[in-house]
């Protein structure tokens, strides 16, 4: 098994691993993922929607007719101890009965809570169930979720757009959140091994995401569990905790990742590619995966 090079610093060139489109809480199709990353000179880019893998087909006919590689992924959101974990699950298969199992429960449950964050938010904010509906592209393959309700708060003229949404009625510190209801952590690294994918932590460092991070004895357990990387290269992540993340990862011999987080237009203002993961990195986890790369 190939053992990726860990570089101390970003790498200029390669991969964006870590793009979401409308599949779940992006703004464009996997088809303009696809274009965009083709256009930026991208060697190649992954989509990984949150608990889906319904715009896999799009994307990898996209990337043949660009003749981009293409890397099959999905978001998983987690719970280790009370911190949210957010997993990026690469090259699995995506006929395994446990992990597609898994995403369509997580799916119901998202679809659920934001049914009932809705109920309160309206009770203060004009806008209906109809009004989030109305702001999903892909109808019932799309993975359901806050950005729904931050859209159709935007159309109904309370924020101005998403990033406003999330800083008040949608965001994780109002009066109207509820949690997203999340396996634990080592359940998921093991479902995603067991499905014969690669699975690394998303944004491990990212200090605006939880008031308490993810600690190295956790990051260890869920090494012990069959953790393969951890992405260190994301906007998220200041330097003291790249350093971090860096020193985990060589210990321990990780794949080391970077991604963008992307969302498309109107989504986040984090750009594509503006975090990347080199080509070795990019073998490794191809190797270790259940699927080809596109």
């Amino acid at each position: 098994m190939t053992l990726a090079h860990i570089a101390d610093n970003p790498p200029s060139e390669g991969w964006d691993l870590h793009c979401h489109t409308v599949f779940s809480d992006g703004r464009q199709t996997p088809a303009d993922m696809v274009r965009e990353a083709c256009a930026l000179g991208l060697h190649g880019v992954a989509i990984t929607d949150h608990d889906t893998t319904a715009g896999w087909n799009d994307a990898a006919t996209a990337a043949t007719e660009c003749s981009l590689h293409l890397v099959r992924g999905t978001e998983v959101t987690a719970d280790a101890d009370g911190v949210s974990v957010h997993m990026l699950a690469y090259q699995y298969d995506p006929h395994n009965r446990e992990i597609s199992g898994l995403f369509a429960r997580l799916r119901q449950a998202r679809l659920e809570r934001t049914k009932r964050m809705v109920g309160l938010i309206s009770k203060d904010y004009p806008i209906t169930w109809d009004d989030v509906l109305a702001q999903i592209r892909e109808g019932d393959e799309t993975t359901v979720g806050r950005p729904h309700i931050a859209d159709a708060l935007v159309a109904a003229g309370a924020y101005p757009d998403r990033s406003a949404a999330f800083n008040g009625a949608v965001g994780s510190r109002s009066p109207y959140y509820i949690p997203t209801p999340s396996p634990d952590a080592a359940d998921v690294v093991r479902a995603v091994k067991q499905a014969g994918g690669v699975s690394v932590i998303a944004h491990a460092g990212d200090p605006s995401r939880n008031a308490v991070l993810l600690s190295d004895d956790q990051i260890e357990q869920l090494i012990d569990a069959g953790l393969d990387g951890l992405e260190v290269w994301h906007r998220g992540n200041p330097p003291q905790q790249r350093r971090r993340l860096l020193d985990i990862a060589s210990r321990h011999h990780l794949l080391v990742t970077g991604g963008s987080d992307w969302h498309g237009q109107g989504g986040k203002p984090n750009r594509l590619g503006e975090n990347l993961t080199d080509d070795e990195t990019v073998r490794s986890i191809v190797e270790r995966g259940a699927i080809p790369l596109i």
